[in-house]
């Protein structure tokens, strides 16, 4: 029986790209999930599929930005499950641009959901996986949290942030908490979106031309969760092939 079955785990930034397809490998896997994002109707749909074929799913809106909805989160996967296993701390954005166009808000966008948003999901679960004296957390990461390129430099410094409190909690877990940071290169999801400037847009396109299946990471995440409690996978970077960055 897979490690996997039977498992509480909580996924930020549920309701498309990486985060959807985590819940449904980790559901066809036996896991029990609860979803957060910011879309109702897409976290529903995502909840009835898995629902429909057999897997066990609730979920509740969630803006990581707003840490009172990130505890709620985490107390409705008590309340309906009794314990927190598993966070997958994936819910981001990169509104990628040069430092001198100087949008601020955007970087400030990128703090508040890349940093903020991952320390509040910590907090809302950390305690909680203490008193099991287990737990695991997975930070989504980047490429872009290991190399620094023209216009990613605030974005950069988000994802170097996800990687050291990744570290901070591997550190700091000892036998109880795993800690897993997963830096995924070019994978297809609605990440590029979020670029506002023309220039940029167009490079990360062509970038993106190779760019992988959501469900490679999915994949990664679930190999992370699937190891023996005394096996730790800290680190993992997924590319595509063709990926020179």
């Amino acid at each position: 029986m897979s490690e996997i079955n039977g498992k509480v785990v909580i996924i930020t930034g549920a309701s498309s790209g990486l985060g959807e397809a985590t819940a449904h490998r980790l559901a066809k896997a036996g896991a029990k999930l609860v979803l957060g994002a910011r879309r109702e109707e897409r976290l529903q749909a995502l909840r009835d599929a898995i629902v429909e074929q057999g897997g066990e799913a609730i979920y509740r809106v969630t803006d990581v930005t707003e840490r009172s909805q990130v505890e709620a989160l985490a107390d409705a996967a008590k309340e309906a499950y009794g314990r927190i296993d598993v966070l997958v701390n994936n819910a981001g954005l990169m509104p990628l641009s040069p430092l001198d166009q100087l949008k601020v808000d955007e970087w400030e966008q990128m703090v508040d959901v890349n940093i903020k948003g991952v320390l509040y999901g910590i907090a809302a679960v950390l305690p909680t996986m203490r008193e099991q004296h287990a737990g695991h957390i997975i930070n989504l990461s980047s490429v872009a949290g290991h190399v620094v390129f023209p216009a990613s430099a605030v974005y950069s410094a988000t994802k170097f942030a996800v990687k050291a409190l990744s570290e901070g909690i591997r550190q700091e877990g000892g036998e109880e908490i795993r800690s897993t940071n997963i830096s995924p290169g070019a994978v297809a999801t609605e990440l590029t979106t979020t670029i506002s400037d023309p220039d940029t847009a167009k490079n990360v396109d062509e970038l993106y031309e190779a760019a992988i299946d959501a469900d490679a990471i999915a994949r990664a995440i679930a190999y992370a969760i699937e190891q023996p409690a005394d096996v730790d996978v800290n680190e993992l970077i997924i590319r595509p092939t063709k990926q020179p960055l």
